[in-house]
């Protein structure tokens, strides 16, 4: 019998996690909704208590709609096993709580998602853990800030507010040359986008909320580890009693169907865009690591082998008042604290607020865009519509 195949991550998409002949014959794994699991022996019950019995012994953990989409997420972006939580935020939390203790340090790049910075400044100190946050651009630079007591550099590549796309390998050697865990967010590229185990990183987070769901209708998270770092945080995660829903994880599950094929679109839309902006007058620079020229173009080419439709843009000097009526009036871009979904968002915002490792440099206000999945024409001309108040300071009109 010949090997299996590798498969394309396209046709991995459709098929991973799902096995029609243990539902019925149903495509989709159904909802299993269940907290009581009843043995029929008592031999049974007590493998369930040494943690040996073969089949689930409870809902908390365990219901197939849930092993499904950890299983098809660990495989995908080749790590050892995966874990669903409640939200991204959550991945990132029990993961830091799993592999830290009191007396530890932990390297954050300065460009962190502001959740995870308020975390581990908040909670995590609380816990007698000192943190540092270092500069994204320091590649193996890093070896520098590395001490005895650090345990974890946290990265997360292209940051998702600023962009700025970290040398991985170069990181995770200086590391694994002190015995520290490289714990990456790997939200922005995907296990599609980012192979994030060949890359070195010894625990991948995703925001499921965001693409892998991709129809703004779910909140759920995923830790995938590698087999050094399963039984810390299996046993913290089975501890703490941290469940997904399974009606969750199926939504994630049906958005992961279909994450090769939306991915696609987002990007060549978002390229589309990116490119028109940076030909507009009002624009000082875009910055987009797929776009060829802007900057982490170069890393993210030889490191990636997909993208997004998230990227940012910084805008010549102008009054908050004409930023705002710009934003208001927008009828296809709206305001909201998400991206990943099949629709398009815009946000004013604001990396100087948090940094204290860097300095964020941009002479006019800076705007956050995700490319969703309209057609990029009727997009831009919803922008060059924003553009026209942006010049005039005129009063929004009312949606239509």
């Amino acid at each position: 019998m010949s090997e299996r195949r590798t498969l394309k991550p396209a046709t991995e998409v459709a098929h991973l996690g799902r096995d029609p002949q243990k539902h019925s014959g149903a495509v989709n794994t159904p909802v299993y909704r269940a907290s009581t699991m009843l043995f029929d022996r008592v031999a049974d019950l007590e493998a369930a208590e040494r943690g040996e019995y073969p089949g689930i012994s409870y809902g908390l953990h365990g219901l197939p709609t849930v092993t499904d989409l950890q299983h098809a997420v660990a495989t995908l972006e080749g790590g050892y096993a995966a874990l669903a939580v409640p939200s991204g935020l959550a991945a990132i939390t029990l993961a830091l709580l799993a592999v830290m203790k009191s007396g530890d340090h932990m390297l954050v790049t300065d460009s962190v998602y502001g959740p995870t910075r308020r975390f581990c400044d908040n909670q995590l100190t609380r816990f007698g853990i000192t943190v540092t946050y270092y500069d994204p651009l320091i590649g193996g630079g890093i070896e520098r800030e590395i001490r005895p007591a650090t345990k974890v550099v946290f990265v997360e590549s292209p940051g998702s507010l600023s962009f700025e796309v970290q040398d991985v390998p170069a990181i995770a050697a200086a590391a694994h040359a002190r015995d520290a865990l490289v714990m990456i967010d790997n939200t922005w590229a995907t296990p599609l986008g980012f192979a994030a185990f060949a890359h070195g990183a010894d625990i991948s987070l995703h925001a499921v909320t965001k693409y892998i769901g991709g129809h703004s209708d779910v909140l759920n998270g995923i830790i995938v580890c590698n087999q050094a770092t399963h039984p810390r945080l299996q046993r913290l995660w089975t501890d703490m009693g941290v469940s997904a829903s399974t009606d969750d994880c199926f939504l994630a599950l049906r958005g992961l169907r279909t994450l090769s094929v939306r991915l696609e679109h987002h990007t060549r839309s978002a390229l589309i865009i990116a490119e028109w902006l940076r030909q507009r007058a009002e624009v000082a620079e875009v910055i987009y690591p797929a776009l060829p020229g802007s900057r982490g173009h170069e890393l993210w080419k030889r490191d990636f082998s997909g993208a997004c439709g998230l990227f940012g843009v910084i805008l010549h000097p102008v009054a908050k008042a004409r930023v705002d009526a710009m934003l208001d009036g927008l009828r296809l871009f709206k305001m909201g604290w998400s991206w990943g979904g099949f629709e398009s968002l815009i946000i004013p915002a604001h990396p100087e607020r948090t940094r204290t490792a860097t300095r964020w440099e941009a002479a006019g206000p800076y705007l956050r865009l995700h490319v969703g999945l309209e057609d990029p024409q009727d997009l831009i001309a919803d922008l060059e519509d924003g553009f026209a108040r942006l010049a005039t300071r005129s009063q929004p009109s009312v949606p239509r």
